[in-house]
């Protein structure tokens, strides 16, 4: 990062700062990162970020009243989107990489002749946990846990619960593999 490029990141984290998020230090924020705290049944969202946090251009973390904690030196790419109606929870050492959608929430489905539109939101928290690397592209269904170790594959729909040291890729993400060192399941 270039002397300039420091300057203008902590004048983001400052103007984050004054907007309610609580970002923690040696944290650099991209051109265009947003945070958006929201208000759902009068609570009004939470956004945190932890030390040594990186935060690319474009990512947009969106608590909608709910809210979202990026532990300790996390990596966030480019045009990353979280929701965090529902709640989410990203461990330390974390990489999300570019375009990666991270959902804390889905639509109650109503019977045919009732708008979808109409319904409450159910509110489904996730947790990606430490040392896990979501690939290019990824999406994190609401409700789902992916366990510690981690490796998502580019593209991957995650619908379910991965195990600590899973490997997983494709639509819905299935294991392919599992890390060095993990038992074999």
């Amino acid at each position: 990062m270039t002397a300039l490029d420091s300057i203008f990141s902590a004048f983001r984290i400052r103007w984050a700062r004054l907007r309610g998020a609580s970002v923690g230090s040696d944290c650099s924020l991209g051109p265009g990162v947003r945070f958006q705290r929201g208000i759902r049944d009068g609570q009004v969202g939470r956004i945190t970020v932890g030390t040594r946090c990186s935060l690319d251009c474009g990512a947009i973390l969106s608590a909608w009243g709910g809210q979202i904690n990026l532990r300790a030196n996390v990596f966030v790419g480019p045009y990353v989107v979280m929701y965090g109606h529902g709640g989410i929870e990203v461990g330390d050492h974390t990489l999300i990489s570019m375009h990666c959608r991270i959902l804390s929430s889905n639509h109650a489905i109503p019977p045919l002749g009732t708008d979808i539109r109409s319904q409450p939101d159910e509110l489904r928290p996730t947790k990606i946990c430490r040392d896990v690397w979501l690939g290019a592209g990824v999406t994190v269904l609401g409700g789902v846990t992916i366990g510690d170790g981690c490796i998502v594959g580019a593209g991957a729909v995650v619908t379910k619960d991965l195990p600590a040291g899973a490997i997983a890729y494709g639509i819905p993400a299935t294991i392919r593999g599992w890390r060095d060192g993990v038992l074999q399941r």
